[in-house]
């Protein structure tokens, strides 16, 4: 035995960094599915009956506020219009012609009031006249994009009928349907992380607005998330939200101190100046951090740097 152990090259000393692993409290969570929307939406109808004349934007387009985004044929309520400034500067002139009687004194007090209201009806009749020629004319309620276009030139739009879909793209929430059973551990202001499948890494959503009902088919509340603005994000992507559940306490090791060989996950620990090989299970990952669900104990020292180079039993200087 003696001989077989002097044959055995002895194994050179490695210098490698440790560190000392504690069972660590993190939240539990559990995912709940949802949808990037947009904060800011609209569908924009027409406020009076006409023929689409012009549509002047297209999905995707960029507009500002107060840009024009359809015009309507406004035949009859231009003629309306007309109509309504003929009559009102005919109670002016009327008007005028009463005050010069006034200071002849040949028109009577009652004779000039009813000139005077006649002219106040007559412009307040314009006025609205210019007013529903102004509804012809559609344009942005604030500056975003046009999402969806709804109607085309020569349909008949009216009030109720969406013409134009729109959105601003700079304020995007996450809208989730989170199950009875958790929306105990949801409130408002609460920071989630937040992970989109077409964007890497996390983002943080702060709850903003929670149903106070459930929806009666799914069981489940609606919960809004603001998102931070610049993330690369688009309405529309899917995603899930991190709801917390509960607190867990499990060893936590850095990732670069797990080896996989095959279907092995392996750590070195270090004992009585050697490195010895551990099989280990692995949980969730926490950041640059992966839990150890077996194979190890509270006060252990993982090797965390130089673990891939090891062998089992070399002897090791930690630096």
């Amino acid at each position: 035995h003696k001989a077989s152990e002097q044959n055995q090259p002895e194994l050179p000393t490695a210098t490698v960094r440790a560190e000392v692993v504690e069972r660590k409290s993190r939240a539990a969570t559990e995912d709940v599915v949802g949808t990037v929307r947009p904060k800011l939406s609209a569908a924009i109808e027409a406020k009076v009956s006409g023929r689409i004349g012009q549509m002047l934007v297209v999905p995707g387009q960029l507009v500002k506020a107060g840009e024009r985004l359809v015009l309507l044929d406004a035949h009859e309520i231009q003629s309306r219009l007309d109509q309504a400034a003929a009559a009102r500067q005919q109670a002016e002139s009327d008007l005028k012609r009463n005050v010069d009687l006034m200071q002849q004194k040949i028109l009577s007090q009652s004779e000039f009031d009813n000139a005077q209201s006649k002219f106040r009806v007559a412009a307040a009749a314009e006025a609205e006249a210019k007013t529903m020629r102004n509804y012809t004319l559609i344009v942005a309620p604030f500056d975003g994009v046009i999402a969806r276009k709804l109607a085309d030139v020569g349909d008949l739009a009216a009030p109720g009928r969406p013409l134009l879909q729109m959105e601003n793209p700079d304020t995007l929430r996450f809208e989730a349907d989170v199950p009875e059973a958790l929306i105990g551990n949801v409130k408002l202001g609460d920071k989630l992380a937040v992970r989109i499948a077409a964007v890497a890494g996390e983002i943080e959503g702060a709850v903003a607005e929670m149903s106070p009902t459930a929806d009666p088919n799914s069981r489940t509340y609606l919960v809004k998330l603001d998102l931070p603005g610049a993330t690369g994000l688009r309405s529309g992507q899917f995603g899930r939200v991190a709801v917390p559940v509960g607190e867990v306490r499990a060893i936590r090791v850095p990732a670069a101190a797990v080896i996989q060989r095959g279907q092995m996950e392996l750590v070195f620990v270090v004992a009585n100046g050697h490195a010895q090989l551990r099989l280990v299970k692995t949980g969730s990952r926490v950041g640059d951090e992966i839990e150890l669900v077996s194979g190890l104990n509270s006060g252990e020292q993982v090797v965390t740097e130089g673990a891939s180079v090891l062998a089992d039993g070399q002897p090791v200087v930690v630096k």
